[in-house]
């Protein structure tokens, strides 16, 4: 009995420690801050990312974030998830770059414009392609907050 006691702790641990997210604030993805860079490609200037200590300490880890679903291509093509609903966020003008992260789920989401909801995903800090957002989240997944 003692061994089988050992056994499940032991994969209980692993279990629990290899599946463990960390859930994070709007917060920790406001350290970051922004320059002006040329961007010859498009031939204007873009704010480019300097990430800081701690957000690049979740880069390729499975985090979540508690926000308002966007879907901004209106064809389910485009998910992001923002600090502020639509009418006040980022493409809008009303918020940083630091308050939206470009989700790929792992399936189509249910969700519909300005749902609260927690995603789940691995974390990637884009420091360069200005097609995309400067955090990014794939294998993701989600649920909706009631």
């Amino acid at each position: 009995m003692f061994r089988f006691s050992l056994f499940l702790s032991f994969f209980l641990f692993v279990h629990l420690s290899t599946t463990a997210q960390e859930q994070l604030s709007w917060e920790d993805f406001a350290d970051v801050n922004f320059e002006a860079e040329f961007n010859e490609k498009y031939g204007v200037h873009f704010l480019m990312p300097t990430f800081g200590e701690k957000i690049r300490s979740y880069q390729g880890k499975r985090v979540s974030i508690k926000g308002y679903f966007l879907d901004i291509s209106g064809s389910g093509e485009i998910f992001l998830v923002s600090q502020n609903p639509m009418a006040s966020c980022f493409f809008c003008g009303a918020a940083g770059p630091e308050t939206i992260i470009e989700v790929s789920f792992k399936e189509k989401p249910p969700f519909r414009t300005d749902q609260i909801v927690v995603v789940s995903g691995v974390l990637d800090l884009n420091t360069d392609d200005v097609d995309h957002c400067n955090y990014i989240m794939s294998d993701a997944s989600g649920r909706l907050v009631k």
